[in-house]
C-alpha cells in the first residue's frame, strides 16, 4: 500500500503550477518551471520547481532546488520549508487541506485541530518565550541599520536561542533572534516574523534564509502605534521602522512581505492609507493591488516608493535630517494629517 506522504505528494505534483502560485507567489513561471528566489517567497531565481514530468521518479513534476542554499525535495519539503513545520504530520495536514482533504484523524487524547491552528499555537509559544528586546543583540541589530525609532514591546521582543533548521530533515542548531508579533486589529498574536542573527556580529545570521514567518499572517502585521483613521502600511520590519524613525506619530504596519502587504485587512474605521512600497517589482505589484483594494473599500491611499532597494537602505544612505525631509516631500501635509 502507497504511503499517505507519497499518495499526498503525487496528488500536489497533479496540481504543481497551483502549489507553486498559492505557496511561492511572488514567482513566475519560465518555460517548464516556476522560478522565485527562496522557500521563503522572496523575488528572485535561485528557487526553481518542475512543472512538467511525470508524476514520480526522475523528472517528476513538483522536484524543486535552490541553486544558492542547496535546499531541494518534492512539494511536501516545499510546503514544510515555506510554513515552517517541523513535524510530518503538520506538513501532511497542511497538504491535505490545500488538495480539500480531510484532515488526518486526531491521536487519543487530542481533540480535533487544524494546522493553521497548530502554527498561531507555537507561533505564540515563540512569543511567549521571548524576552523584551532592549538591551540584547536585537536592539543592538536594529540600531546598528540606523534605526532609533521606539521598539515597542508589544510588536518585537527577543529570543536568545531561537531553532533554525536549513531544510527539512537536516540538523536543527539555535541562533538568537529578533521576534515579531503579527496581530490582528483585536490585538491576538497570529503569528510571529522571526530573524535569525549572528551571535557575534550586528546583522543577520550567515543562512540560507534568516528571514521566516509562522502563523496565520495573511491579512494581519506587526502594528507600531493605535491605529484610527490613518495607517502607513510597509513590507518589512525594518523598512517599517525606518519610517517610523522619521515620523514617530504615524501608526504603521509592518505586513511581513509584498504578498502579505497586497492582502492586508483594513480596520473598520480606516480612511486614510499610506502604502511604503519597496522598489522591485514585487513591491510595486503589491501596492498597486492593496491600492486598488483601498479604492474599492472608500478609502483614501497614495504610494510612496524607496529611492534604493527598500527605505532602511535610504535610511542608511541619508543622514536622519536628510532622510527626514525627502519623506516630507512625498506626503501631503494638507491631505494626510488633517
Amino acid at each position: 500500500m502507497e504511503s499517505p506522504a507519497k499518495t499526498l505528494s503525487r496528488g500536489l505534483a497533479e496540481h504543481v503550477e497551483a502549489v507553486c502560485k498559492h505557496y511561492l507567489s511572488n514567482g513566475r513561471r519560465s518555460g517548464n518551471y516556476w522560478i522565485v528566489g527562496d522557500v521563503d517567497n522572496h523575488v528572485g531565481r535561485s528557487l526553481y520547481v518542475r512543472l512538467k514530468g511525470p508524476l514520480s521518479g526522475k523528472g517528476a513534476r513538483g522536484k524543486w532546488a535552490d541553486s544558492a542554499g542547496g535546499e531541494h525535495g518534492d512539494l511536501l519539503d516545499l510546503i514544510a520549508a515555506r510554513e515552517g513545520f517541523a513535524s510530518l504530520r503538520d506538513t501532511l495536514d497542511e497538504a491535505r487541506r490545500f488538495l480539500r482533504r480531510p484532515l488526518s484523524a486526531p491521536t487519543a487524547g487530542q481533540g480535533e485541530r487544524s494546522s493553521d491552528r497548530d502554527t498561531i499555537t507555537l507561533a505564540r509559544r515563540i512569543w511567549a518565550a521571548s524576552r523584551p528586546i532592549i538591551g540584547t543583540l536585537a536592539e543592538a541589530y536594529l540600531r546598528a541599520r540606523k534605526i532609533t525609532a521606539d521598539l515597542d514591546p508589544a510588536a518585537l521582543r527577543y529570543h536568545p536561542a531561537l531553532f533554525y533548521r536549513e531544510r527539512p530533515g537536516a540538523p536543527s542548531r539555535t541562533l538568537p533572534a529578533l521576534v515579531a508579533a503579527a496581530t490582528n486589529h483585536d490585538g491576538e498574536i497570529m503569528g510571529v516574523h522571526r530573524t535569525w542573527l549572528d551571535p557575534a556580529r550586528k546583522d543577520k545570521a550567515r543562512v540560507s534564509s534568516p528571514r521566516r514567518s509562522l502563523g496565520a499572517i495573511l491579512g494581519n502585521g506587526a502594528h507600531f502605534g493605535k491605529i484610527e483613521d490613518i495607517v502607513l502600511v510597509g513590507e518589512g520590519i525594518e523598512t517599517v521602522l525606518s519610517l517610523k524613525s522619521a515620523l514617530p506619530d504615524l501608526p504603521m504596519v509592518a505586513a511581513l512581505s509584498a504578498g502579505h502587504l497586497a492582502a492586508w485587512e483594513f480596520p473598520p474605521d480606516l480612511r486614510q492609507l499610506v502604502i511604503a512600497a519597496d522598489n522591485d517589482n514585487a513591491g510595486l505589484h503589491a501596492a498597486r493591488r492593496l491600492s486598488a483594494r483601498a479604492e474599492a473599500a472608500s478609502v483614501r491611499a497614495m504610494t510612496i516608493m524607496s529611492l534604493r532597494a527598500d527605505f532602511n537602505s535610504d535610511l542608511r544612505a541619508m543622514s536622519a535630517g536628510a532622510f527626514q525631509k525627502w519623506l516630507a516631500s512625498l506626503l501631503d501635509p494638507g491631505r494626510y494629517y488633517e
